[in-house]
């Protein structure tokens, strides 16, 4: 070291200590980036996971009609309804209730 310059010394160390303070600083600015982009992708599972709830809430609704509708879609000889009056406003009754009780369970419980 004996062989450089002070000036030029002095110039270097100056040089150094601005180098490691930009380091420091890319390092900070690396882990905001960083913090943010995990903040960004919690928030999207969240949202995610609001979606699928609001999906599987709506499934289960449609599921009760579709399971009686596919019972009478297989085209018995013998089912009750058929002689009863009021058998199929019975059955449209009976899932209307059950809908509407499956709805507000789900709004009490606020997948809806």
């Amino acid at each position: 070291m004996a062989d450089i310059p002070t000036n030029v010394a002095a110039y270097l160390r100056d040089v150094a200590d601005h180098h490691q303070r930009a380091t420091e600083r890319i390092i900070g600015f690396d882990e905001l980036v960083a913090g943010i982009l995990n903040a960004s992708t919690a928030q999207l599972s969240v949202q995610q996971n609001s979606d699928m709830r609001r999906i599987s809430a709506m499934a289960a609704l449609i599921a009760v009609p579709t399971v009686v509708a596919g019972v009478y879609g297989m085209n018995f000889e013998h089912m009750p309804e058929l002689t009863c009056r009021y058998g199929y406003p019975a059955v449209l009754t009976v899932i209307a209730v059950v809908c509407t009780l499956i709805h507000r369970a789900l709004r009490r419980n606020k997948w809806l």
